[in-house]
């Protein structure tokens, strides 16, 4: 899609801007990426509300390229795991549904990410975190500045800063299901202009043993160029920059998993069905930047293009049966034959039986999101009291295109085979929406106490067209005002405590008719943080009260065509819950040192009232049942032993089991329709997993590492949707190295 004239207008601006003369060197462009800086170990954090840094250092420590095993070290964070390897992520936060990731906002040095954010925020794309330096969350009160879901909180994924002087890295790793990481950054600034170019390439064969043989792995580029330009003028220091990112994949995946009496004797294979499975992608970003500062005003603006397009093509359902591919793999003996095709142990066409073909589903889609943001904050006196006031204003459109089609396969010797037919096109629209976000918080600090005050609005115009219709469209108008209050009391200079309480919100997406309504709650914390130096301590506490409590259908979580898209009230629900976090250093000796650290989690969800839905993972519900896919207990251990020239480090991290859907099935009465909830009763059995890291300074000459990624190979299910059983990633061991200068 072109850009239309109010993204030129501001493009011109830039490009003018861009060309001042005046050059000089600014202290630094930090605000530019990160949101906040977090990073003060030696010291007491202040601000108020929940916020957790990762930096740079941690991320080297277990060399991660899973945003899950990432977020292991963040209290608060519930997962589903899919893939094994992270590619299409599924976070919550404060146990909001971590369905690919929709119910959070995801930002990338400051900007949103995803394909589509407010039309269809299902995060099908995230950034590769290889070449991430840092990732902020925010949680809370701490998440207002940050929309346009504002129930859970934030994420801000982090990219490499341009260096002031040459500086560049290498970084190549190698392991088991043919891993493989290739990683390259070189920066400098020549004739007062910076720049940075990075690349990355990560693949692997797979884990999972196919049917009839072939990879179930993946392929991954991503490539980032940065340049800017520094001066200052009329006593302010300016940063322009823009920033070009190119990303690709494909991977061998499927939402195909494997009955439990299948997963119990070989957890890896992969059904003969989900041969021609494939996901392709590519992503596309420019952000142009300008940030300008003195002492006491920061002002950082950005105009961003982001454009993603993405075909999946794997099996749908089969034709000629009664059941659905949740019910087959639940049910394989009631299914026999169907189980039979799918598994490849019988042929589609067979004598004297109905013939059972595979429908292979595209779902072939084209994204972009665009906007202009600017982010200000001052600092003042009035009324003797210092002021720190935040405001910001956005104006945002994004769009996704559905052209999704259908092809009949057969199963033929164990080969699933396309015959030929022409593509049967099923959902053909288009989902579109402007918005203007704006915010205003002002910090106030009256002795000890640090209170903020703000607000964040949300000002939506949606659109829904029918591509096969003309006459099916839809236009809808949002307007919602979200007050919120915090603060951080300060005991002395090693300990304080925080509070805070705000209202939530998450819009639904065009399509939706009225009676399906926004989510909204207000939510609450309250806790305190310690830090001497040595140890650092925070706990909080959060309850989050659901006016009405929200949940769409994809095919990754429920998988049924008749409720694909569509979106389901759930009423009241509470969830509440506890978040800690210690981390501390022992000194074993002059040369040798012990960090150790713990993370847990206790969330508590429950629906406050009954409920009958036809939404695959609530069903019957009665009053004080929980929420699918939330574990009450999540806990993470990490310790190490550091030395001079090398370090060794291990998480332990442990998951409680969790339900797979809420309620029960039912039947209308009325009209003696039976609603059939799959997978009603069963759990996604707790887990522990346990990863090891190792690493060893060749001086001048780079950094070896070694790691083991589920030391003790753990098998367990991580989740039956949307169809059967499947497994998380197996032990992976990868040997690295990796030279900086």
């Amino acid at each position: 899609m072109t850009k239309g004239p109010f993204m030129q207008k501001s493009l011109l601006a830039l490009a003018v801007a861009v060309a001042m003369p005046n050059a000089f060197a600014a202290d630094s462009d930090d605000e530019l990426e990160h949101i906040q800086i977090l990073s003060h170990y030696d010291k007491l954090r202040t601000e108020a509300g929940s916020a957790t840094l990762i930096s740079e250092e941690q991320l080297e420590k277990y060399e991660y390229d899973d945003i899950h095993r990432i977020l292991a070290s963040v209290p608060g964070v519930n997962i589903r795991e899919e893939d094994g390897y992270g590619l299409r992520p599924n976070i919550g936060f404060r146990g909001v549904t971590p369905e690919r990731s929709k119910k959070i906002t995801i930002l990338e040095d400051g900007v949103l990410i995803g394909p589509s954010p407010y039309s269809a925020p299902a995060a099908y794309y995230f950034p590769v975190t290889t070449r991430m330096t840092a990732v902020e969350v925010f949680k809370g009160p701490a998440a207002i500045k940050y929309g346009p879901q504002t129930v859970a909180g934030t994420i801000n994924l982090v990219t490499r800063k341009i260096p002031e002087f040459n500086e560049g890295g290498i970084d190549v790793s190698a392991g088991s299901d043919g891993y493989q990481k290739a990683h390259g950054y070189f920066g400098s600034v020549v004739n007062n202009v910076g720049f940075l170019l990075e690349g990355v390439n990560l693949k692997a064969d797979g884990f999972k043993d196919l049917d009839g043989g072939g990879d179930t792995g993946f392929n991954k580029n991503d490539i980032l160029a940065k340049f800017n330009y520094k001066m200052r003028s009329n006593g302010f220091d300016h940063t322009f920059a823009l920033k070009l990112s190119y990303s690709d994949e494909q991977s061998d995946e499927t939402y195909l998993g494997l009955t439990d009496a299948d997963f119990a004797s070989t957890p890896y294979r992969r059904y003969a069905a989900s041969q021609d499975a494939l996901m392709d992608t590519e992503h596309q970003q420019v952000m142009f930047s300008h940030y300008l500062e003195n002492d006491d005003i920061k002002v950082t603006s950005r105009i961003y293009r982001n454009d993603y397009e993405r075909a999946w093509r794997k099996l749908n359902n089969l034709t000629n049966t009664s059941g659905s591919l949740s019910s087959i793999l639940a049910n394989p003996t009631k299914y026999a034959d169907e189980y039979g095709v799918i598994s490849g142990q019988q042929d589609s066409v067979q004598a004297g039986r109905s013939s059972i073909f595979l429908t292979m589903g595209t779902n072939d889609r084209e994204y972009f999101s665009q906007g202009i943001q600017v982010d200000a904050s001052i600092k003042f006196k009035l009324f003797d009291l210092d002021h720190k006031l935040a405001v910001g204003v956005r104006y945002h459109e994004d769009e996704i295109k559905r052209k999704h089609f259908e092809q009949t396969y057969a199963m033929s010797s164990g080969r699933a085979q396309n015959t030929g037919q022409a593509k049967a096109f099923t959902t053909l629209d288009t989902e579109a929406t402007d918005a203007w976000s704006v915010y205003m918080e002002d910090q106030i600090t009256l002795d000890a106490l640090t209170l903020g005050i703000g607000v964040r609005g949300e000002l939506m115009d949606m659109h829904y067209q029918n591509n096969k219709d003309a006459l099916d469209w839809q236009d809808k108008t949002t307007r919602i005002w979200m007050p919120g209050i915090s603060g951080f009391y300060k005991l002395s200079d090693e300990s304080g405590l925080l509070f805070g309480v705000h209202q939530g919100f998450v819009p639904s997406s065009p399509a939706q008719t009225e009676d399906i309504k926004l989510e909204k709650s207000v939510n609450y914390e309250f806790g305190g943080r310690f830090n001497d130096g040595i140890t650092q301590f925070e706990l909080v506490s959060f309850y989050n009260d659901y006016s009405n409590l929200k949940e769409s259908c994809s095919q990754s979580n429920c998988g049924i065509d008749s409720q694909i898209d569509q979106e389901f009230n759930g009423g009241a629900v509470d969830v509440y819950g506890v978040e800690a976090q210690f981390s501390q250093s022992y000194p074993l000796s002059l040369h040798l040192e012990v960090p150790y650290g713990f993370v847990y989690t206790y969330t508590k969800s429950e629906f406050q009232h009954d409920l009958r839905s036809e939404f695959a993972q609530w069903g019957e519900v009665k009053k004080g049942d929980e929420l699918p896919y939330l574990p009450n207990h999540q806990a993470t251990f990490n310790i190490g032993l550091v030395a001079k020239d090398w370090q060794l480090s291990m998480a332990v991290k442990y998951v409680s089991s969790m339900p797979e859907a809420a309620g029960v099935s039912w039947q209308d009465t009325n009209i003696g329709t039976t609603v059939n909830i799959p997978l009603a009763g069963e759990q996604v059995p707790s887990n522990v997993t346990v990863d090891l890291s190792a690493s060893y300074e060749l001086s001048e000459y780079g950094r070896i590492y070694a790691k083991v990624d589920n030391l003790l190979d753990e098998n367990e299910v991580v989740s039956r949707r949307p169809y059967g059983a499947r497994p998380g990633k197996p032990r992976q061991l990868s040997l690295g190295y990796k030279y900086q200068f």
